[in-house]
């Protein structure tokens, strides 16, 4: 059994490298870390690949589904792990995911990350409303990490479901379109954090554009 791990990122130089390196030291069966650029104007790419990734590059700016999918189509495990590029350290959880899709226990597999008291909560919810809503709605689950970006599966598991949704809508969309085949998910506690967008225009902003994405995903498969 050989695992790639595919981390779309944009702008990540500052956690990159520590979550590339976390990667490559969580298991031995990991044959790639695959960091699919999506034209950062930082040096992302150059930290990847010094960390001991190997880098595509896309040729303009597409977005996570996109970069996501250039990743699956490029690799060459047998099991497939996305990961976000700002997990840092805590990406040596990644044996977590793959356990229970090697073992046949799942088809696909999704961290939970763990309530920390000492983490304020940012924003309203909405984001994470209008994913629970969707998937409850379409598919009569209940899932608590929707929106979680740490995800494992077959490779031909991730093939089947492709394309995927645009942008910050990859997540709910596989969730959906997964859940429509049949196929079991099974959410798993991880010690995995990341970076948490804060309290001011930023956050704001991305938590708009996340929200966007996430209802457009939503919406395109209520009429598919």
């Amino acid at each position: 059994m050989t695992i790639s791990v595919i981390i779309p990122a944009y702008n990540e130089t500052k956690r990159i490298a520590s979550t590339v390196r976390a990667s490559i030291l969580s298991s031995s069966e990991i044959c790639e870390v695959i960091v699919v650029d999506d034209c950062s104007s930082d040096d992302t790419a150059q930290q990847g690949r010094a960390a001991g990734a190997v880098v595509l590059s896309m040729p303009r700016r597409a977005g996570k589904g996109a970069a996501l999918m250039q990743g699956a189509l490029k690799c060459r495990g047998d099991i497939v792990v996305f990961l976000d590029a700002d997990i840092g350290e805590t990406a040596l959880e990644i044996p977590r995911l793959i356990e229970p899709v090697a073992f046949d226990k799942a088809d696909m597999t999704i961290a939970r990350f763990p309530q920390l008291p000492h983490i304020k909560k940012q924003g309203f919810g909405l984001v994470k409303w209008a994913a629970y809503r969707g998937v409850k709605q379409l598919c009569k689950r209940e899932l608590s990490a929707i929106l979680s970006g740490q995800r494992a599966a077959r490779r031909y598991t991730f093939l089947r479901l492709m394309p995927f949704a645009s942008g910050f809508g990859v997540e709910v969309g596989l969730t959906i379109d997964a859940l429509r085949l049949g196929l079991r998910i099974l959410e798993v506690d991880c010690k995995m954090t990341h970076r948490v967008t804060g309290w001011n225009l930023a956050g704001f902003s991305h938590r708009t554009r996340q929200f966007y994405w996430v209802a457009r995903a939503i919406a395109e498969r209520c009429v598919n």
